[in-house]
């Protein structure tokens, strides 16, 4: 079952980049990860009307005091202790859990940071988010961008990243168990009649009800404008008078907000694979899914040109490649292969279904794909399918699951409500989303349901944001990019008042550190020496 995020990468052979970043980090499958409290729109008119709205509506900047009840957050002094990780050293600082009522108590929040290695001077703190929602910023910074970034970068910055409320490290949000998560993964997300759809339904009420029995309180404060003013916080904490930050995916979303409600304490903003966050739901599930179909394409031209495709052989059009794929899926929609798999999972469609969009943010995962296709449907052995899924949901060896899956749910479903509120609202969408994605759009029509059973009402509406004021800021859009798509990356350069548009002509999830030294060098030169691209700039 796919859920709403955009995973970054997945494994594959390869050096240190690849296998550094296995595991899916920003946001996939499930779309309105980047609008600010984007409201419920099912019907077509109701969809206009939501976009017109948030035409008009911007984020408002809060008072550049800071109030006397926050003062004693922005005083603390973290205690820095080693965690484990040769290099990295870790501490806890506390945010209110409730910023409307900084007495009702507090929520922790776990940081680490690789200082500064030089030769040069010193430049600050750089924090960095991989998206998710629900990423863990701490795992991607010990694991990839304190080790990977550019030695430059870290030459001259503290590499610093803070898991948001409710993820990983900062008291997590935990839906289901292994097991159980097992075999929420593992229903039909594709239903074709009623008894399936009931299936479904049962399924997301028991998610969300697992999630409103593990943290009701924490579950009321786990939105996006929350998470950015702890960042602030963390800013002040760390002693900086600005912000730096590298945002990728949903972290451009995240960044985003953290300019616009404090737009004079924006330094060095990188915003990548970037959201529109003036979208209501249901349209960003839609062009979301227009994305995975334009991926998906360029998949099915490589793989046709490739003498180990398993979906059809050399001058085989992309849309016989996609039929070919369907064809497949609709087989182990009644008959699961074997995987080899200590729980005894066999891969179902959805299983399939999801190793297959995993693959679709880095086409340096494309051979994994085609070979994990192949063991499938010529040997049957799903294994190779089943890992690309595991990966995509952040399972491990020992069926223990990340709480990636729980913290996305939670704060999607705060900051944006559902896009459906019934399943025959799914179904009388289903045309226009498969028209969108031959191959994804009914799973990806249906996965946008999930919120409609949630606990905790959204919170917000769709809207632009400005950021008046702000320094320049740095947005970064991929052309092909499946989960973001380039679009959205125009969208919010429009729309930030200082916004400079980087574009990445090309495949994948995201463009900094992954293989363009035109886009790397451009980068480079704006976190180091403040120097921001020429608006529209374009890098291949």
């Amino acid at each position: 079952m796919y859920s709403r995020r955009t995973p970054r990468s997945v494994s594959g052979s390869g050096g240190l980049h690849r296998r550094t970043r296995n595991r899916v980090k920003t946001a996939a499958g499930l779309l309105a990860t980047a609008a600010l409290l984007v409201s419920a729109c099912s019907s077509g008119s109701a969809t206009t009307s939501a976009a017109s709205a948030a035409a008009e509506a911007a984020l408002v900047e809060l008072p550049q005091a800071t109030p006397a009840a926050l003062s004693s957050y922005y005083r603390q002094k973290p205690a820095w202790r080693g965690c484990g990780v040769p290099g990295f050293e870790c501490a806890t600082l506390k945010a209110p859990l409730d910023y409307a009522e900084p007495s009702a108590g507090d929520v922790r929040l776990a940081l680490t940071r690789k200082k500064a290695t030089g030769p040069g001077k010193r430049l600050g703190s750089l924090l960095v988010n991989p998206g998710g929602p629900g990423g863990s910023a701490i795992g991607y910074v010990q694991a990839y961008a304190g080790i990977g970034y550019p030695a430059e970068v870290r030459a001259r910055y503290d590499m610093v990243a803070v898991d948001p409320r409710g993820v990983a490290r900062s008291e997590p949000v935990r839906c289901l168990d292994g097991p159980d998560m097992d075999t929420y993964t593992q229903t039909d997300a594709t239903p074709d009649d009623g008894k399936e759809t009931d299936g479904l339904v049962a399924a997301y009420r028991t998610f969300a009800e697992g999630c409103g029995a593990d943290a009701p309180r924490l579950l009321r404060h786990v939105s996006t404008v929350e998470t950015a003013r702890d960042m602030d916080i963390v800013r002040a904490v760390l002693g900086d008078e600005k912000l730096n930050y590298v945002g990728a995916s949903y972290g451009t979303f995240l960044g985003a907000t953290y300019a616009g409600l404090f737009p004079d304490r924006a330094g060095r903003l990188v915003l990548d694979g970037a959201m529109d966050p003036s979208l209501p739901a249901r349209r960003l599930n839609l062009e979301q899914t227009a994305g995975f179909e334009t991926a998906f394409r360029s998949f099915a031209k490589d793989c046709a040109r490739q003498p180990d495709c398993p979906l059809g052989g050399k001058g085989t059009s992309p849309e016989r490649v996609g039929e070919n794929l369907k064809a497949f899926f609709a087989k182990l929609d009644t008959r699961p292969v074997p995987t080899g798999d200590a729980d005894g999972r066999r891969l179902t469609e959805s299983l399939a279904t999801t190793g297959v969009i995993a693959a679709m943010y880095d086409e340096g995962s494309w051979e994994q794909l085609r070979e994990a296709l192949t063991s499938a449907m010529k040997e049957n052995d799903g294994s190779g399918l089943l890992v690309l899924s595991d990966s995509y949901y952040e399972r491990d060896a020992d069926g223990a699951y990340s709480n990636l899956m729980s913290a996305n749910a939670a704060v999607n479903c705060l900051d944006l409500p559902a896009s459906f509120d019934t399943p025959e609202e799914v179904s009388r969408a289903l045309p226009e989303f498969e028209k969108a994605s031959p191959v994804f759009g009914k799973g990806l029509a249906w996965a946008a349901l999930n919120c409609a059973y949630w606990p905790v009402h959204a919170t917000g509406e769709p809207h632009r944001i400005e950021a008046k004021g702000a320094a320049p800021i740095v947005v970064v859009g991929t052309t092909r990019d499946p989960a973001t798509p380039y679009r959205w990356a125009k969208a919010l350069a429009g729309q930030l008042s200082s916004a400079r548009l980087l574009t990445y002509e090309g495949d994948g999830h995201t463009a900094y550190g992954r293989g363009s030294s035109c886009i790397d060098r451009t980068i480079n030169a704006y976190l180091l020496r403040g120097t921001p691209p020429t608006d529209g700039k374009r890098c291949s």
